[in-house]
């Protein structure tokens, strides 16, 4: 009987003949790791690109968001466990060739197609073949990761996409084990200092009083010393699935240390609550707000104002890092 290790997940399961591994998505066929539901989608729909969230990349675009089915990690407080935590043999799912998904997006005036409701390393060659299909249709192509892939296919999803958002969870493997279920801090750490140097890269970290709120400096200088440069959202950790019994963490205890961390980093975030006064992308030299948006409670914003003359603040001329600049909404995606 053969067995071969899954050269997708960093976890490196070991997969038997006809058998699969922890994501339930590959296994072994005839000597060969195999995705086993290539092209199937859970969901896709239209959606603002800053409610994913990407604040940096093409702000106002409208994008078309994909996933499947599955994961390689065991969030104790996953807010798509009726995707993520779902056996993807059970799913119902949509069979679509990824050109049929990118006839969906130009018919949306769609900009880009984004992964984003599951772990788009569980369904790789498919995401990897439609993010192919999008830019030969001319439209951009990104994807929302846990970071736990092996280093090849980290250089891989770097030439693929042209935005990834990063989950930073925490520095500390004992975190990852205990909440996460896979000891994957050096992968996660590790791959996001390879996509920084293939594509445009934003960071999110889901914060639980008490557990990884303190760690707040030590993220903000690590993502610093890659490039002061990327965005770095910071949500508050909401009571989900197996920890929905938690208390809800508190926004001024969080905000007090967002506030020391903005030494390091200009560019933070903190947007999971109505009102937030932490959405607007301000001018690091002069504090202009050069691009403001609005706070619907969500794990993102909505746009409201885009003030940048070309790439530089119109007030001081700093240049602000934008990737592929204002595309309003109601504009046509690429023709």
């Amino acid at each position: 009987m053969h067995t071969m290790r899954c050269h997708y997940c960093d976890q490196g399961c070991n997969l038997d003949e006809g058998k699969t591994g922890i994501c339930g998505t590959y296994h072994l066929s005839e000597g060969r790791v195999l995705e086993r539901f290539p092209y199937r989608w859970s969901s896709y729909f239209a959606s603002h690109i800053e409610s994913l969230p990407f604040f940096h990349a093409y702000p106002g675009s409208r994008a078309l968001l994909v996933g499947t089915a599955g994961c390689n990690a065991s969030c104790r407080y996953c807010s798509n466990a009726y995707v993520a935590r779902t056996d993807p043999a059970t799913f119902r799912y949509f069979q679509m060739e990824p050109e049929a998904l990118v006839r969906k997006a130009r018919l949306a005036s769609c900009h880009s197609i984004i992964f984003g409701i599951n772990e788009p390393t569980v369904s790789f060659p498919s995401f990897r073949d439609l993010a192919l299909a999008a830019h030969a249709a001319g439209l951009q192509a990104g994807c929302l990761t846990n970071g736990c892939m092996t280093g090849t296919v980290a250089e891989e999803m770097a030439q693929v996409c042209d935005f990834v958002n990063l989950s930073v969870k925490s520095l500390s493997e004992e975190f990852y084990r205990d909440y996460i279920g896979i000891d994957a801090a050096k992968t996660v750490l590790r791959n996001l200092k390879t996509l920084a140097a293939g594509c445009h890269v934003e960071v999110t970290t889901p914060i639980i009083q008490s557990v990884n709120d303190i760690e707040i400096p030590e993220i903000a200088a690590f993502i610093r010393s890659i490039d002061s440069n990327i965005p770095w959202h910071v949500f508050r950790l909401l009571p989900e699935y197996e920890m929905k019994d938690e208390r809800y963490p508190d926004i001024e205890e969080i905000t007090s240390l967002l506030t020391g961390a903005c030494k390091h980093l200009p560019y933070i975030y903190f947007s999971n609550f109505a009102g937030s006064q932490w959405t607007d992308t301000r001018c690091p030299s002069c504090g202009r707000a050069v691009i403001t948006r609005i706070s619907p409670g969500g794990c993102g914003a909505k746009l409201t104002g885009y003030h940048l003359d070309g790439d530089r603040c119109p007030t001081c001329g700093t240049k602000i890092p934008v990737l592929g600049g204002h595309r309003p909404w109601d504009q046509e995606g690429t023709a």
